[in-house]
């Protein structure tokens, strides 16, 4: 015989049961922001002095090892690909372009979908991860920043015939785009003229300091072994 359930006891288990799942939801929620926030509190902090690439990659030694891979497998130059995220982000992880703000206050869209290291908008960055990427490369890891800039100047080079040991028309290329670059935009745009400029002479900076401290970062991993580690 089949006692009928006391409707409070439903009532209350009901009641726990919807509570328990709101509170689930609630740190899965949290949970997800916290993720996502983390992504940019871990990120490494810019360098302090930017004009140094000594110090630079005294701060972040992995750094240079992603730029000695992009360099052995693309060809540009370490400190090229160095000057070009120096100018492009200041070597912030997450940045993107300023919103526009109509009133003052009201956030309009961003000018473009730049976003990264690299500053790569999301039409070339799908390129890349089709060429040579994959679907795990970030903008906001410098492994993938240095990838890319490696891979679109390679192609740069094969399309316009700009030598990787240019920087200052790479760099047009980049800003303008290999069909820009080739109908000459950039020479009407001061404000790209003088960053292809900046570019260049840090660049050369940078090489030049490169040359002095490159042993520091070369064959100190256990795995590696003199000479054959050395470039």
């Amino acid at each position: 015989m089949h006692r009928p359930v006391d409707s409070f006891w439903v009532s209350a288990l009901s009641s726990a049961a919807s509570s328990s799942t709101a509170k689930l939801r609630g740190w899965l929620a949290v949970t997800a922001l916290l993720l996502l926030s983390g992504c940019a509190t871990f990120a490494p902090s810019p360098p302090e002095d930017q004009t140094n690439i000594c110090e630079i990659f005294r701060e972040q030694p992995s750094w240079y090892d992603y730029a000695q891979a992009s360099e052995e497998k693309w060809g540009t130059p370490i400190a090229t690909q160095m000057a070009f995220i120096q100018r492009e982000s200041s070597f912030r992880s997450h940045v993107r372009p300023d919103r526009k703000y109509y009133l003052g206050f009201i956030p309009g869209p961003r000018p473009s979908s730049a976003k990264g290291y690299a500053q790569a908008q999301d039409p070339v960055w799908g390129e890349y991860e089709d060429q040579a990427g994959s679907l795990f490369a970030r903008r906001t890891h410098m492994k993938h920043a240095t990838d890319f800039i490696g891979w679109y100047n390679a192609r740069t080079r094969a399309q316009t015939g700009i030598s990787l040991n240019n920087p200052e028309h790479l760099y047009y290329a980049y800003h303008e785009g290999a069909g820009g670059y080739q109908r000459g935009t950039y020479r009407s745009k001061p404000q790209v003229l003088n960053a292809g400029r900046q570019v260049a002479s840090l660049s050369n900076r940078y090489q030049a300091q490169l040359n002095s401290c490159q042993a520091e970062f070369q064959c100190r991993k256990f795995y590696q072994v003199w000479p054959f580690c050395r470039s």
